[in-house]
């Protein structure tokens, strides 16, 4: 993270086709190389939860099962057809996780079967044995997918996973082993299009959330590193306290965790996560850095963030042992909002990069921190994230005073805003520009990924490679060679797939 970059930020559920991390996703790195972009961003690639989220997810440590290609799955010898799997009538410029995922369900249970009978078992016991984390999220799964209810309502003797029983009904014990194949494939599927990736000179950046969801496996399985009752209910929730955009501020719902209780065995649960995050990516960005100085805790009864207090969180001790157990952290870390001088100080004490986003830069004067005379070596500018509109879409509906400020600072007339920007973010000085692809292939509104407070309808949003104009390849790496971001400029970037200590 210390040469001059250039990446696009997509998730792979955003990618043309039914969806998978086959042929779609190294067809994508594929142009990532020959747009002279070293860098794929992605959203957590967690099981979905509520609203199909990335960031509420069921698990820290499990991939999505509709991140798995049902041809690679054939391509190993366990579909042996696969007519009628992709929904008829699916938009390609949506992906419908419903729909998905009740057409894929029998062709990744016959693949299982497959799997089995084929003598899998040996390397699905391989797999459960390097992965601590899969049992506990594989009865967690299992549970949740036979009772639909969350764990908190489970009976007496699932609420406990130490409780668990060790021969339990068939149809749980079936399941359990299917959620295992689940992470197996996906698993295996990641590790070949890592391999595809690093072999083109192509890095995997991934995003972290700071807070995990309720209804989770984490929090399950590791109750007494949250503050939650006996029942299992949270006695404290995460948000932000109100501000200029909201008088009740935002009340996320997630639990907080029992930073006494994690510093007390030297955090294991966030090393081993992060092992886990750094077994699939290159280098992550942390979500909400924030939170890790102080968070705001909103009291669980409480229908606002209103009643809400500043808690301080584990600042640097969390870090520190991070590195000292996985070693140097290739982390960028996500400060955006109002941030306060201890989160700066934070931050530059271990030295991580912060983020710039262009979107953010020109609503005030010329002290605002995203603007280009403003921005750091050691920053990673983005046009935009997942939780802006478009960049297109920005412009045409940010106010009349803003769009003169954003004509003005960069001398131009609008007209071509969305590639003004982008020639912005690669020409800045900070070490790394990403771009999410809506605004490489210059759309609107209708393109947005994510709205913040709105809890469905998001996430959904998927391109065409119709989309992608003839020669918007060859003008990226044009001006990524003009930055100094292009790959030949300082020969490949190394990119190797970490290897984490035990």
């Amino acid at each position: 993270m210390t040469e001059r970059s250039a990446g696009v930020l997509l998730h792979p559920t955003s990618l043309p086709g039914p969806g998978g991390l086959g042929s779609e996703a190294r067809d994508f790195v594929d142009f990532l190389a020959a747009a002279g972009s070293r860098i794929w961003q992605m959203l957590p690639p967690s099981p979905v939860g509520p609203g199909n989220s990335p960031y509420a997810s069921r698990s820290a440590f499990a991939c999505e099962p509709l991140l798995i290609s049902l041809p690679g799955l054939a391509e190993d010898g366990l579909l042996d057809r696969l007519t009628g799997f992709a929904p008829s009538a699916a938009d390609p410029h949506s992906f419908d996780f419903d729909r998905l995922r009740e057409h894929r369900a029998p062709f990744l249970r016959s693949a299982c079967n497959e799997f089995l009978a084929g003598g899998g078992a040996t390397a699905l016991d391989r797999f459960h044995e390097a992965n601590p984390w899969l049992e506990p999220y594989a009865r967690f799964a299992a549970l949740r997918e036979l009772s639909d209810q969350p764990w908190w309502l489970w009976p007496g003797r699932y609420h406990d996973p130490l409780e668990f029983p060790s021969a339990g009904p068939t149809a749980l014990a079936d399941e359990v082993r299917y959620q295992c194949f689940l992470q197996w494939a996906v698993d295996r599927q990641w590790t070949a299009l890592h391999l595809y990736a690093q072999a083109r000179g192509v890095a995997l950046y991934g995003d972290v959330p700071i807070f995990v969801d309720l209804d989770s496996a984490d929090a399950w399985s590791n109750q007494s590193q949250f503050k939650l009752d006996r029942e299992g209910r949270p006695q404290v929730v995460a948000g932000v306290p109100p501000d200029a955009f909201s008088v009740t501020g935002q009340r996320w719902g997630n639990p907080h965790y029992d930073w006494s209780a994690m510093r007390a065995d030297g955090f294991a649960w966030w090393v081993a996560r992060m092992r886990r995050t750094l077994s699939l990516f290159d280098a992550v960005r942390i979500d909400h850095f924030r939170g890790f100085e102080s968070a705001w805790e909103i009291p669980a009864e409480a229908p606002t963030a209103v009643d809400g207090h500043w808690e301080p969180g584990p600042g640097r001790d969390l870090f520190d042992a991070l590195a000292a157990a996985l070693g140097k952290l290739p982390i960028v870390v996500e400060d955006l909002g109002i941030i306060t001088p201890q989160v700066r100080a934070l931050r530059d004490a271990l030295g991580y990069p912060g983020m710039a986003v262009l979107q953010f830069a020109f609503g005030d004067d010329d002290a605002n921190p995203y603007l280009p005379h403003n921005q750091v070596t050691n920053q990673v500018v983005f046009t935009g994230t997942h939780d802006n509109d478009t960049t297109l879409g920005w412009y045409r509906n940010a106010p009349d005073l803003e769009r003169h400020r954003v004509r003005e600072y960069l001398s131009i007339d609008g007209e071509d805003i969305v590639d003004d920007l982008i020639r912005c973010a690669y020409r800045s000085i900070a070490n790394t520009a990403i771009i999410p692809m809506q605004d490489v292939l210059q759309l609107g509104s209708e393109a947005r990924m994510n709205v913040p407070g709105r809890a469905e309808g998001n996430w959904r949003w998927r391109f065409a490679w119709d989309q992608l104009e003839p020669g918007r390849t060859e003008w990226l790496a044009a001006l990524a060679r003009e930055s100094s971001r292009h790959p030949q400029d300082g020969g490949p970037m190394s990119v190797i797939r970490l290897s984490v200590g035990d």
